[in-house]
């Protein structure tokens, strides 16, 4: 990757003068001035790897080494919190036949059963992850397939890749399965054991079985028990009827929850009429929860037909009237090259370009850009993540765009990455690395 910058001075204290920074990504800057877009000529003094300051372009600097940025635009390092890295890359030797849902999950099954070894996983795992890091992420969430017996080989696996990655990308992990496997419970206290073990989320598929509010009952409490955080996937669906993202609100008021849900997709609520909507969205907003939109995923499985004609929905959840109401809400990578999505690099600015052209993320830009950003980081419990602010990790991805217009409308192949007040020359992994497990 080719950096816009020269080499930063040895020292660790300088100034990157002449950017963009956008409101979104501040917080305890004073003397900036935005315009209508949310962007505000700044500079960042950096020293021993931290944010030192953040002022005006022409506010001067402490630091005797400044760094023109050619008024491009600074965000801070991506938080991606909705990804399938267990998945990713599977595409070669196991493609969706017809690009279905149904063709996802059985195409996924297959493949599971057949290869997901804990080397195979592994290996997917590094190249996705380091995919990841040379695009700019610095904390991120994947789920993990836990069916029988996939749960005892990618829960370790995966604690390993955390360590590896220590210091680098930030992981969680949620589990994944079907809600309806819960019905047993020796399974399910295993499984809820397991993942507490690993450090990690509490997660399924909810769909509109006849005992779901029991089902759902039975994760709060365990996670309650556990003090474990949750994370659904829901409502994957253009069925009006599925409204498992109502039933998870009226759940967390009802134990009276108190640790952090996220809520994947609800894509079934842009069907649904406008008194629905609105209980469900005033639910959802007292109960606290998160909601991540995957546009990207969601308009390649959502509306397609075996007839061959046109999809005529976008297949993404109502985030407009999400934010519109308080509720934090994000967008994340979800699958890459697996059935469920054909393509993807876990470029978090792929995933903005295409939310602000999918979701309509502009006129006015508002503070859509902290989807990718403060808001992930806040549904992860993450502190140090998503925000600009003196005192926090100095950790940037600066491009050459100095307009959202600019910025989105090319790769930006050339971004410079900075981690800890350094310079990162990272470089996105080969596809002919992961050759010889697609050759099968």
């Amino acid at each position: 990757m080719t950096h816009s910058l020269p080499a930063l001075p040895v020292s660790g204290r300088y100034t990157l003068a002449n950017l963009r920074l956008h409101r979104a990504h501040v917080a305890g800057a004073h003397g900036l001035s935005f315009d209508a877009e949310g962007f505000s000529r700044a500079q960042v003094e950096i020293a021993d790897g931290r944010i030192v300051a953040i002022g005006r372009d022409d506010a001067g600097s402490s630091s005797p080494d400044v760094l023109d940025c050619r008024g491009g635009i600074a965000f801070p390092a991506f938080v991606d919190c909705h990804t399938h890295i267990d998945k990713g890359h599977i595409w070669p030797r196991k493609p969706n036949p017809d690009g279905s849902f149904p063709g996802a999950l059985n195409a996924v099954g297959e493949d599971r059963r057949a290869n997901w070894s804990a080397d195979d996983v592994a290996r997917r795992m590094e190249f996705s992850l380091a995919s990841a890091y040379a695009h700019g992420t610095k904390a991120l969430r994947t789920h993990l397939d836990s069916v029988a017996p996939q749960e005892d080989i990618s829960w370790p696996v995966f604690s390993s890749m955390r360590e590896r990655w220590k210091g680098r990308i930030e992981l969680q992990a949620s589990c994944l399965f079907g809600i309806d496997e819960a019905r047993n419970e020796a399974w399910f206290d295993r499984l809820a054991a397991l993942v507490a073990g690993h450090r990690g989320v509490l997660g399924a598929v909810t769909f509109m079985v006849p005992d779901l509010d029991q089902l759902l009952d039975r994760m709060f409490i365990k996670a309650m028990e556990l003090g474990l955080d949750l994370d659904f996937h829901a409502d994957e669906t253009d069925d009006v009827n599925a409204v498992s993202l109502d039933r998870i609100a009226a759940a967390a008021l009802r134990h009276g929850f108190e640790g952090k849900i996220l809520v994947g997709h609800c894509c079934s609520l842009a069907r649904q009429p406008d008194d629905a909507v609105k209980a469900t969205l005033d639910r959802v907003a007292r109960a606290g929860l998160s909601v991540v939109s995957l546009p990207m995923c969601n308009m390649y499985l959502q509306d397609r037909r075996a007839d061959a004609t046109t999809p005529r929905w976008r297949g993404v959840t109502l985030l407009h009237e999400m934010a519109a109401r308080g509720i934090n809400v994000a967008v994340a990578s979800d699958n890459t090259r697996d059935p469920f999505y054909a393509y993807g690099d876990l470029d978090v600015l792929e995933v903005y370009r295409e939310a602000t052209r999918i979701l309509h993320f502009d006129h006015p830009v508002g503070l859509w850009p902290a989807t990718v950003a403060a808001n992930p980081a806040r549904a992860m419990g993450l502190a140090d993540a998503g925000t600009l602010t003196s005192g926090t990790g100095a950790d940037l991805v600066l491009f050459r765009g100095r307009s959202l217009t600019e910025l989105l409308s090319r790769p930006e192949s050339r971004r410079t990455l900075i981690r800890e007040g350094k310079l990162i020359d990272a470089t996105v992994p080969d596809y002919q690395d992961l050759d010889d497990l697609m050759e099968l």
